[in-house]
């Protein structure tokens, strides 16, 4: 059982990510300590799929919530695991390593699943859209999060 800090038991607002600067977003690095819902991504994906290749990042910043938050990730899974699957099947797996998340803290999650022949003949990774819905365009954002904090 992993500690209630990684299942999001706490409300978002109180969470001690949100409170950090965005100064300490650092993609494609190994989980920093500080940010328990991408080690506990990283770690559930290595147990389960036992990639060959696994890159777990945090995309938060690039939507309307407060800085340091843990909450919209993309994944690149390269697994044996995937051989013979469809894409949905691989998919399922993804999901149902990370249902805890999903079903708390993780709001969005983008996933690449291949297997090591389709990494090997094409090893590049996606790029997210910049996001279009939402309150990432309304201003008053920072001021009704902050509010929501007080």
């Amino acid at each position: 059982m992993l500690p209630s800090v990684l299942r999001c038991a706490r409300p978002v607002s109180s969470h001690p990510a949100l409170t950090r600067p965005f100064a300490h977003f650092r993609p494609h690095m190994d989980p920093d300590p500080s940010r328990p819902v991408q080690r506990a991504i990283t770690t559930k994906l290595t147990n389960a799929l036992k990639p060959d290749h696994l890159e777990v990042q945090n995309e938060s910043h690039m939507h309307a919530v407060p800085p340091g938050s843990e909450s919209h990730f993309r994944v690149l899974v390269v697994s044996s695991k995937f051989e013979g699957l469809p894409l949905i099947q691989r998919h399922r797996l993804v999901n149902e390593a990370l249902k805890e998340e999903l079903s708390s803290c993780v709001h969005a999650l983008a996933i690449q699943a291949k297997t090591p022949e389709q990494w090997q003949s094409n090893p590049t990774v996606a790029k997210s859209p910049p996001c279009m819905g939402g309150s990432k365009g309304d201003h008053t954002v920072e001021e009704k999060l902050k509010a929501g904090r007080e």
